[in-house]
């Protein structure tokens, strides 16, 4: 599994636009930015729980999208996917092998 700061960078890119300016902005800056959470509310002028909170929300929302949409899980079964194409093509797998990955490929989408 990806580890937490990485797996969230995935899902914000994934599933931004879900998020509201706000939302997307802490995130932006904790996430990307690596801001710490004093600074942040600094900068927004809140205390430093209400980014705290506001941050654990989003990571939830992010989640949440991520259990009911998948964008994520099927873009790294894709690429899993499109790696083991690579290779099958490199060692010159036979068509029948090929195809398969192609098929495999075609379901996720």
């Amino acid at each position: 599994m990806l580890d937490k700061t990485l797996r969230m960078n995935f899902l914000f890119d994934f599933y931004q636009s879900l998020l509201t300016p706000k939302q997307r902005k802490y995130m932006s800056l904790y996430y990307l930015d690596d801001f710490s959470l004093g600074e942040i509310a600094e900068e927004f002028e809140v205390s430093r729980q209400a980014v705290y909170d506001n941050i654990k929300r989003t990571e939830a929302m992010l989640e949440e999208y991520e259990q009911k949409l998948s964008l994520l899980t099927k873009f790294q079964e894709r690429q899993e996917l499109l790696n083991s194409l690579r290779a099958a093509i490199q060692r010159n797998a036979t068509p029948e092998e090929i195809i398969k990955y192609i098929q495999s490929l075609e379901i996720l989408d």
